[in-house]
């Protein structure tokens, strides 16, 4: 109960300290006042903060979508380690991060334990995304970065945009299919995208870390919260298209809080909206906190909050017929059919027990729409302890979760 009341204080204080915050961003809209936090600059990644900095190769790349934001991904070389154990000709690697983060997802953890970096150690050619609107894929062909226009997307546009535009330019770029590996959102962006045959032709393979083809289930507290009781749809009403908490005040006074001795920060943070992780070391919250979170559309989070309240898993609904004819041409949105799924497409599937947004419930749901899988093709991997965010965070994510896949990997040659 006194961890509760803890959690529930500090989240308290969090949301107050973010209301001027949200007013900024209304008032930037308007014209009458200045975000709090400064738009930072969409040229370069972080291949010199956090690869090229542990002995690694690093590439920036930019690609274009279709509907004009500029993506930056970071290339991390086949052979481009310090002393990589295989230098072979291997298949590209994309690896897709969730909501709330970017390709930095993948790097808080020391190189021995990040998958980014043992797979680069394996010879596979490395490549992370950094989704519309973080900070280093900040960029429009037309749109400011402060236009209400530049966030009105949902999961169906990164479906339809982010995610081709990505694949393609690394197929280009490669000349090899990809294997893909999501986290997250990021398993759900190419769960949608395959159940409208979308991107087949050039995977090789798919890892799919948390899996969140549905929602119905879930536990999480935060999630929970929110959705049940309409809070993105209010702060949309509102005027607030950007859900955004790394606010400068927040991130510093979370630091403090962090650095006190009794406070475990993994749990504090995470655990209302994750679940219980097991295994993550109270020293990562410094690398998270220098980094993450990230903005996103209020857009999705109002997608997932439909998703979630729904349990199916479907297009936006604009919850008015009309709207919903005009966009596709029927009254209520398309559902993604997992269904769908390629039967001999090579998957490799993990999740954890103690995942609150991943829910083990949710992931049966998967399984199930999954039994027609030729057997010889998947791989399910359950981990009783793991929560959410163990998967990219967690110090033994390695030898549970990153050692098994690049086994998998290695079959598929």
């Amino acid at each position: 109960m006194k961890l509760l009341n803890t959690i529930i204080l500090t989240y308290t204080i969090l949301l107050i300290l973010s209301t001027p915050y949200f007013l900024s961003l209304k008032a930037q809209e308007n014209g009458t006042g200045t975000a709090t936090m400064p738009v930072q600059s969409s040229e370069g990644g972080f291949c010199k903060s956090m690869v090229e900095t542990n002995g690694y190769e690093c590439e920036d790349h930019n690609v274009t979508t279709k509907d004009g934001y500029i993506l930056n991904v970071v290339r991390i070389p086949m052979g481009g380690c310090r002393d990589c154990r295989t230098r072979g000709n291997k298949s590209p690697v994309l690896l897709q991060h969730g909501v709330f983060v970017d390709g930095r997802s993948w790097l808080l953890l020391p190189p021995k334990q990040s998958l980014a970096f043992n797979l680069a150690d394996n010879g596979y050619d490395v490549w992370l995304v950094n989704s519309r609107g973080t900070e280093y894929s900040e960029g429009h062909t037309s749109l400011k970065f402060d236009d209400p226009a530049y966030w009105n997307w949902s999961l169906d546009e990164l479906v339809a945009y982010d995610l081709p535009a990505t694949f393609q330019y690394v197929y280009d770029q490669t000349g090899q299919k990809l294997h893909f590996v999501g986290h997250s959102l990021g398993t759900l962006m190419v769960m949608a995208a395959m159940s409208r045959d979308q991107l087949v032709n050039m995977l090789e393979s798919v890892a799919l870390l948390s899996p969140v083809a549905y929602m119905g289930h879930t536990t999480s507290l935060l999630s929970r919260v929110i959705a049940d009781n309409f809070i993105a749809e209010t702060l949309d009403s509102l005027g607030f298209y950007k859900f955004d908490m790394r606010n400068v005040i927040i991130i510093e006074i979370l630091k403090v809080i962090c650095r006190i001795p009794s406070v475990d920060c993994t749990t504090l943070l995470f655990t209302p909206y994750t679940g219980q992780n097991c295994c993550m070391k109270p020293s990562i919250m410094d690398i998270f906190l220098d980094n993450e979170p990230q903005p996103a559309a209020m857009k999705i989070v109002i997608h997932m909050c439909q998703l979630i309240r729904g349990g199916n898993t479907t297009m936006f609904d604009y919850n008015d017929s009309g709207t919903n004819l005009k966009h596709y041409g029927q009254p209520t949105p398309p559902a993604y059919n997992m269904i769908g799924i390629p039967k001999d497409l090579p998957i490799f599937l993990s999740h954890g027990g103690a995942d609150a947004l991943s829910d083990v419930d949710d992931v049966k749901l998967l399984l199930d729409s999954l039994q027609g899988h030729d057997p010889d093709k998947i791989v399910v991997q359950f981990i009783e302890r793991f929560a959410h965010a163990d998967y990219v965070m967690s110090g033994n994510a390695k030898e549970h979760v990153y050692d098994p896949f690049i086994a998998f990997l290695s079959r598929l040659h």
